[in-house]
């Protein structure tokens, strides 16, 4: 990877787009730290450090913190990240698959794609201002522990007027980062919204080594007697394995297909002969990618985050809440099902069977043994399922392994789940891939040569 990104620095386009994706990145994080107006940030810095110190990471406010790199914490101006767009973008997603003229509209080429892109961003924005708007009311009914309140207006016309402001640029900061990612997309390297998503989370790898600092540091204790506990070198250590192993099924994972063999069958038209060549169908195992995680950690997130405003302290309800915290068997076994089920909920309106088949039939191409039409589209779903089962497994393991770890050791509190690992690892490849395809066009010197 290292010897790529020397190899694309040395090319002068190459490094323009190298330098203007950093440019865009360095934006991005000013504008994580610009604070929005009225609001206290000594109120919030307590709340939030107050918060931190739980164990619990299942509310929607944590998960928003980490992708928007400790952005929604501080409630700067990029507090909502790209979290409405990524939103959006599933729902039109599949909206496209429910709705005949969107589907008709996503089949039209690069028109149809501009206008759906239109669409998206209309709808990023109303995701935004609904965001912003439940955001602002989250703020405004905080305290801190003296009683202190986080907006500083709360009565009359001044709390009208500061709480629209404080949406229009919570709203405002989202579609600037919209904007930064497409710019991304136009004039640098790799995907912008992946690019803006990959800045976040790494903005908080400081936080979880200074984490790892601590618990090294409960290890050695303070020098009382009796003070350290020595298992925590240990958890540490193993860590720091589990770590590097993740990265390395991923990776490993990211690239794995199964490939259904194709033969096509030879044809005369007018006085040449076409076909006759072998060929594959890839299909990748990790088929859904991230969604499936996003889709189920969204979910689970739903109840905690009810419970930031409810506040239920004692009865049935405290109960019911603390069913869906990290740190319940309850959770870890619901979020192994529902992302299992979003996989091949994911795969189902993604691809269909008879529509391959009936492109392979079309073109004259057959799987060796198997007979063109309805057997050829049940042989594609019986892969597509085990392929699914496969890839949702992978996905199961790399999310729970973090949460399983941190029920064990008590070590809950890193902020580095299954979902940022994915995401950083699959951005960095695919930037990779694309900078090794760039130089790749820029070195191809053509038959005239």
């Amino acid at each position: 990877m290292f010897k790529t990104i020397r190899n694309a620095w040395s090319i002068p386009d190459l490094r323009k787009k190298i330098l203007f994706t950093l440019l865009i990145i360095v934006v991005f994080r000013v504008g994580s730290v610009i604070p929005v107006p009225f609001l206290d940030t000594n109120v919030l810095h307590d709340v939030m450090s107050a918060a931190n110190a739980t164990t619990d990471s299942s509310n929607m406010v944590a998960y928003l913190n980490t992708l928007s790199g400790g952005a929604f914490s501080n409630a700067t101006l990029f507090a909502m990240g790209i979290t409405p767009y990524i939103n959006s973008s599933i729902i039109i997603q599949l909206l496209c698959v429910a709705i005949p003229a969107l589907e008709r509209l996503s089949k039209e080429g690069e028109a149809g794609r501009r206008k759906i892109g239109t669409i998206t961003r209309y709808v990023t924005v109303g995701l935004g201002l609904i965001q912003g708007t439940a955001y602002y009311f989250y703020l405004r009914n905080t305290t801190d522990g003296s009683g202190n309140h986080i907006t500083t207006y709360n009565d009359g016309f001044s709390a009208v007027f500061s709480a629209i402001v404080i949406v229009l640029v919570f709203t405002a900061g989202t579609a600037l980062m919209m904007w930064l990612g497409e710019q991304i997309n136009k004039y640098g390297i790799g995907n912008g919204i992946s690019i803006l998503l990959f800045a976040g989370i790494i903005a908080r790898l400081p936080v979880t080594l200074h984490d790892l600092g601590m618990f090294w540091g409960m290890g050695l204790g303070d020098g009382t007697e009796g003070n350290a506990q020595p298992q925590y070198f240990a958890f540490v250590i193993l860590w720091v394995i589990f770590f590097l192993a993740i990265i390395w099924i991923i990776t490993f994972m990211q690239d794995s297909e199964r490939r259904i063999p194709i033969q096509y069958a030879k044809r005369v038209v007018g006085r040449k002969m076409y076909g006759g060549q072998s060929s594959h169908l890839p299909i990748k195992v990790a088929l859904g990618g991230v969604l499936p995680i996003i889709f189920a950690s969204s979910i689970l997130s739903i109840p905690s985050t009810i419970n930031l405003f409810v506040k239920a302290e004692e009865g049935f309800w405290k109960g019911f809440f603390d069913l869906f915290s990290t740190n319940s068997w309850f959770y870890i076994a619901l979020y192994f099902l529902l992302i299992l089920m979003f996989a091949y909920f994911y795969t189902t309106i993604q691809y269909n069977p008879i529509e391959m088949a009936n492109n392979l039939k079309s073109n004259n191409g057959t799987v060796p043994g198997i007979r063109p039409g309805a057997p050829t589209a049940e042989y594609i779903k019986k892969i597509l399922s085990r392929i699914t089962l496969i890839g949702a497994l992978f996905l199961s393991v790399i999310a729970l392994v973090p949460l399983v770890y941190g029920k064990f050791t008590g070590m809950g509190r890193l902020s580095l789940g299954g979902t940022s690992i994915i995401i950083v690892v699959g951005v960095a490849l695919e930037t990779v891939k694309q900078l090794e395809s760039q130089m790749m066009m820029r070195h191809y010197r053509g038959f005239l040569d």
